[in-house]
């Protein structure tokens, strides 16, 4: 830094600027001057001290107070006495005291000092930090989330406010909750310090036929009470757009599950494998029947001589 320059001088602002005009005469100098836009790095890292000094109210009210005294930590007048209204008062030996830790001084303003520069007596230099990680969601269609999509989004970094752009690239068979992380494409580090990362979480919608529990697939298939009785053929779809055919054996009841083996989503977990599809009979009984399904099913019903509560009687006579 220049010696006649202050941190208020690197970012641009008055000493009596406010924490919103120190805040946006950063983010501007820092869209400029990062490194990863082709920036000056040692520019970058000027700004990046002033900023962390000045946007912190203690460090800023401490560094107000060396300016007073005619010198700050790099300029000219950092090692002389203060020649104004408090004679004797050798600003080198301030700041030694101030970077060993010793608790800084008392003076006129009743209040201790410590150092606002966070380094100690090395230079003022500050630790290096990486940056935060930032998270962002993705909406991602049922069929999308089968077959894979790439959705290109945008997301602003908050220290500087810039906008940038991704491509997510959203694997087959991604589920409701998932993560994917791209390195180092969130918040800019401080003092060269690495950038954070970027996590997208995929939110899938819900399909109106298939319901998912990790790359197994199932689903409900409703058949009629004449199906059930007496067995059918019927033509299944699978995630994947194929079709499969499933012969239901006569007198399947409620609740059967059909397991097909590699026909439901992908694996995100196992690469190359693909879970399974199951398809669960619901057998419907009819709401509302016609005069002649009527009598058809009465005859049906007299005729019928097999006892189907057995247990329920058995049970009920020994109470």
């Amino acid at each position: 830094m220049a010696s006649n320059r202050n941190f208020y001088d690197v970012l641009g602002v008055q000493k009596n600027a406010s924490e919103d005009e120190i805040k946006k005469a950063f983010r501007k100098l820092a869209v400029k001057y990062h490194p990863d836009n082709g920036g000056d790095e040692n520019k970058f890292k000027e700004i990046s001290e002033a900023y962390e000094t000045l946007s912190n109210p203690d460090k800023r009210r401490e560094y107000d107070q060396l300016l007073m005294y005619g010198g700050i930590p790099g300029q000219g007048a950092a090692g002389g006495a203060y020649a104004g209204g408090a004679a004797g008062v050798n600003i080198g030996d301030i700041l030694n005291s101030m970077f060993s830790g010793n608790g800084a001084f008392t003076n006129d303003w009743g209040q201790g000092f410590s150092s606002p520069f966070g380094g100690g007596a090395a230079g003022g230099r500050q630790r290096s930090r990486r940056g935060d990680d930032l998270s962002l969601t993705v909406d991602v269609s049922a069929e999308d989330a089968f077959r894979g999509v790439t959705h290109k989004v945008t997301y602003r970094i908050p220290s500087t406010g810039e906008q940038q752009a991704i491509a997510v690239s959203v694997p087959a068979g991604a589920v409701d909750g998932g993560k994917l992380r791209y390195k180092r494409r969130g918040e800019y580090g401080i003092n060269g310090g690495e950038r954070g990362d970027l996590v997208v979480t995929t939110h899938v919608e819900e399909h109106p036929l298939f319901k998912r529990k990790g790359a197994d697939v199932t689903m409900e298939l409703p058949i009629s009470i004449y199906e059930a009785a007496l067995g059918c053929s019927v033509d299944v779809p699978t995630p994947g757009g194929a079709t499969v055919r499933l012969k239901v054996p006569a007198g399947t009841q409620t609740g059967k599950k059909f397991r097909f083996k590699e026909m439901g989503a992908p694996d995100v977990k196992h690469r190359g494998k693909t879970g399974a599809l199951l398809v669960k009979v619901v057998v419907k009984v009819p709401t509302a029947l016609s005069d002649e399904e009527r009598t058809s099913l009465e005859h049906l019903r007299d005729a019928d001589k097999r006892d189907y509560r057995e247990k329920v009687e058995r049970f009920r006579a020994t109470v």
